[in-house]
C-alpha cells in the first residue's frame, strides 16, 4: 500500500467512484479527467492495483494480445520485452502508469455494498477494509473486471485432497513442486501458458475436457536495438500499434463463422497440430471436433512440443472424482498425484458484483437474472448513472480488450461531463433503449459459432444460451456505435438548478 493511500481517508461525497484499479479503473479515471471531472475516488479491494496481472502468478503467465496493442492510447511503452508481455511486466506497466497519472486508489477497501439514493440522486457506497465508512457520489463506475473469481468445479471427493490444490489464478508458490507428480484441471488459456513450464520441473499429468484449437504464438524478445528504436521514434511505436489493430481487426472474420476465413485458420491451427506432433494417436486426441472460434483460439508454441516429448501424461478426459491422492478420470482411469492445480477458469456470467448493486428497484443480478443487459454494453435501465466497464458484451475474442475498455470511458466520461455541463438530473436509461441494443446483440450474435459451434464456452449464459461476454463485432464497429449514442438513449429529466 501506498503512503499516501494509507493517509487518505474516505471521504463523505464525490462525484465519481470508480471501483476496481486495473486497466479499466485505470482508463476510465484518466478518460474522467480528461472530461473535466477531477473529483474522481478509486476504490481497490487488493493490496496493490493490477487487476488480473496481479492476481495472476503462475508459471508462463503472459498476454496473448501483442505488447504494443496492450496498452492505453496514451501511454506507449517502447520497452517491452518482446512481442506478448509477461504478467509481471504488465502489472508494472499499470503501477508506472498510476504514477504518471497520479492516480492513487484506497488500497485494501472492497466495496461491501451500493445502494441508489433516490431522494438524494446518489449513489450510497459502503466499503470496508482498510477504509470502512460510506461516501455517496453522484456516479458509480464499475471496473471490477469480469475474469476475476476462480471457477472451482464440482467434483465428487475434491475436499479429500491431502496435498497442495489451489487453482491457478491463485497460485501457491510456498509448495514446492519440483519433481512431484502434479494434476492439472484444463485446457484453456493457464494451462497452455503454465503446463510447459511446469513439466520442465514436475511430472504432470494433464485432465482435459475439450481440446482446444491453438495457432502459432510467433512470440520472441525485441532486441536491445529495437527497443532503443522504440524509445527513439514515437512514430515507429505508433504505426506499430496500428499495424498490430489492423491484424487484429482482420481475425475478426475467422473468430465470428466467416466460412473461408474460418478455413484458412483451421487449416493453420491443424497444420501446427501436425508439425509439432507426430503420434496419430495423441493429435487425434487433442483436435477438436468445435468449429473454430467457438470456444477461445489460443496460442503457443511450447503446449504440443512439449506434450509430444512425453514430459505430460495426457488424460483425454475430464477429472470426474477425487479418492484422496487418486484422480479418477471421466474415462475410468485412475492417476496418483502428489499436488492438484485447478486451471478452469473463472465466473464470468455471474458477476459477483452485481449482487453488491442495488438499482431503483432490484439488484444487478436480479436485473440480469437472464443474462447480463446493458445499453452500449456499458449503462443499465433502473441504475442511474451507472457505468459497468469490461462488462455485458463488451469482451473480444479477435483484438485487444483495452480497446473497448478506452471507448467505453470515454463514453462515461462525456456522458457525465455533458449532464453536468447542462445541470441535467441523473441519467437514467430508457429500458427500450436497453432492449433494442440486446436484440441487436442477439441478431448479430444467432449465426456465429460461439452460438451454434458446437461447443460450451465462458461466453454464453448458460441460463438463457445468450450471447453475453463478448461484442459481436469489431472494435470500430464498437466505436461507431458508441460514438452513435446521443443521449437519447436516456429518460428525458427537468433541469436541475446547478450542475453537480
Amino acid at each position: 500500500m501506498s503512503e499516501r493511500s494509507e493517509t487518505k481517508r474516505l471521504p463523505d461525497h464525490t462525484e465519481v467512484v470508480v471501483v476496481g484499479a486495473g486497466f479499466a479503473g485505470l482508463a476510465a479515471t484518466m478518460a474522467l479527467r480528461r472530461a473535466g471531472i477531477d473529483d474522481v475516488v478509486v476504490l481497490e479491494r487488493a493490496a496493490s492495483l493490477g487487476g488480473t496481472w496481479r492476481d495472476n502468478t503462475y508459471p508462463g503467465v503472459a498476454c496473448d494480445i501483442p505488447s504494443h496493442l496492450y496498452g492505453f492510447a496514451d501511454h506507449p511503452n517502447p520497452d517491452w520485452s518482446g512481442v506478448f508481455g509477461r504478467g509481471a511486466e504488465i502489472r508494472a506497466y499499470l503501477e508506472r502508469v498510476a504514477v504518471e497519472e497520479r492516480i492513487d486508489p484506497l488500497l485494501n477497501t472492497p466495496m461491501l455494498g451500493a445502494v441508489w439514493d433516490a431522494e438524494a440522486d446518489v449513489w450510497r457506497v459502503r466499503t470496508g477494509g482498510a477504509h470502512p465508512g460510506e461516501v455517496h457520489a453522484a456516479a458509480l463506475v464499475l471496473a471490477c473486471g469480469r475474469l476475476t473469481e476462480p471457477r472451482i468445479p464440482e467434483i465428487d471427493g475434491l475436499e479429500s485432497f491431502p496435498g497442495p490444490l489451489f487453482h491457478s489464478a491463485r497460485w501457491d508458490h510456498a509448495a514446492d513442486l519440483a519433481g512431484a507428480r502434479v494434476g492439472v484441471v484444463g485446457t484453456g488459456a493457464s494451462a497452455v501458458q503454465l503446463v510447459p513450464e511446469l513439466a520442465k520441473t514436475a511430472r504432470v499429468t494433464l485432465f482435459q475436457r475439450t481440446p482446444a484449437w491453438i495457432v502459432p504464438r510467433e512470440d520472441r524478445p525485441y532486441s536491445a536495438a529495437e527497443r532503443a528504436a522504440f524509445a527513439a521514434d514515437p512514430e515507429l511505436v505508433r504505426r506499430l500499434r496500428d499495424e498490430l489493430y489492423a491484424e487484429g481487426e482482420a481475425r475478426f472474420a475467422s473468430r465470428s463463422g466467416d466460412a473461408d476465413a474460418a478455413a484458412a485458420a483451421r487449416a493453420v491451427a491443424l497444420a501446427h497440430l501436425h508439425a509439432q506432433v507426430a503420434d496419430p494417436a495423441l493429435r487425434r486426441a487433442l483436435t477438436p471436433d468445435y468449429a473454430f472460434g467457438c470456444k477461445r483460439v489460443l496460442l503457443s508454441d511450447a503446449f504440443y512440443p512439449t506434450l509430444a516429448s512425453g514430459a505430460v501424461t495426457l488424460e483425454p478426459s475430464a477429472l470426474a472424482a477425487v479418492h484422496g491422492s487418486t484422480l479418477v478420470s471421466a474415462g475410468g482411469a485412475r492417476h496418483e498425484v502428489d499436488a492438484l492445480v485447478l486451471a478452469t477458469g473463472f465466473v464470468s456470467t455471474r458477476q459477483p458484483y452485481a449482487e453488491l448493486v442495488r438499482g431503483e428497484t432490484q439488484t444487478l443480478a436480479e436485473h440480469w437474472a437472464h443474462g447480463m443487459t446493458a445499453f452500449a454494453s456499458t449503462v443499465v435501465a433502473g441504475f442511474p448513472n451507472l457505468f459497468v466497464l469490461d462488462g455485458p458484451n463488451a469482451s473480444l475474442g479477435h483484438n485487444s480488450s483495452v480497446l473497448m475498455m478506452e471507448e467505453q470511458s470515454a463514453y462515461a466520461a462525456r456522458t457525465l461531463a455533458s449532464a453536468r455541463m447542462t445541470g441535467r438530473g441523473p441519467l437514467r436509461v430508457d429500458p427500450a433503449a436497453e432492449q433494442a441494443y440486446t436484440a441487436e446483440i442477439d441478431r448479430a450474435a444467432a449465426s456465429t459459432p460461439w452460438i451454434t459451434g458446437g461447443c460450451r464456452n465462458w461466453y454464453v449464459d448458460e441460463r438463457s444460451g445468450r450471447l453475453t461476454l463478448l461484442w459481436p463485432g469489431t472494435v470500430r464497429a464498437f466505436r461507431e456505435r458508441l460514438a452513435a449514442a446521443s443521449g437519447d438513449e436516456f429518460l428525458p429529466t427537468t433541469t436541475r438548478r446547478g450542475a453537480r
